[in-house]
């Protein structure tokens, strides 16, 4: 397996301007000066994914209090992605990045271990960024189900 591009802890966060299930461009330069929580995951309206966009969405109101802003981003059309959120009620922002680029500079595309064997796709990953654009907090390869709890009570929103 070969090694991805990864970011490190201390890093500036790659720019990025995507659109939304909405219809707006929305860019990282959006939340300068803010905390943002950006996370990658490969696919709307599938389980784990579900859980991880529901979880999110269900603790938004610690995020909120933290000040942290919180982006999904992932490789489904602002349609699909506006049925997600409709389908779940989701609050959180969701981006569209159907040609995987900003997926590819962060690292969150590549080749990764599913079931034991190595296949190339979105590796699920989160990301805490500072208000001077800073990585704070990193993790890839995560597990959706508890990913939510385990950054409020390990990562210093």
């Amino acid at each position: 397996m070969t090694e991805n591009t990864r970011l490190h802890v201390g890093d500036r966060a790659p720019g990025f301007s995507l659109t939304s299930d909405r219809g707006q461009t929305v860019a990282l330069s959006d939340y300068a000066g803010c905390k943002v929580l950006v996370y990658f995951y490969p696919r709307a309206n599938t389980p784990g994914c579900t859980t991880e966009a529901c979880d999110f969405s269900e603790r938004l109101g610690d995020f909120d209090n933290a000040g942290v802003d919180v982006i999904g981003i992932s490789p489904d059309s602002p349609e699909a992605l506006a049925k997600f959120r409709e389908d779940h009620g989701l609050g959180i922002e969701l981006l569209s990045d159907p040609e995987k680029t900003v997926m590819s500079e962060w690292g969150a595309y590549g080749e990764k271990l599913n079931y034991g064997k190595t296949v190339v796709g979105v590796i699920r990953s989160t990301f805490l960024i500072g208000a001077d654009g800073a990585i704070e907090q990193l993790q890839y390869n995560v597990r959706a189900s508890g990913h939510v709890e385990r950054i409020l009570r390990d990562w210093p929103v």
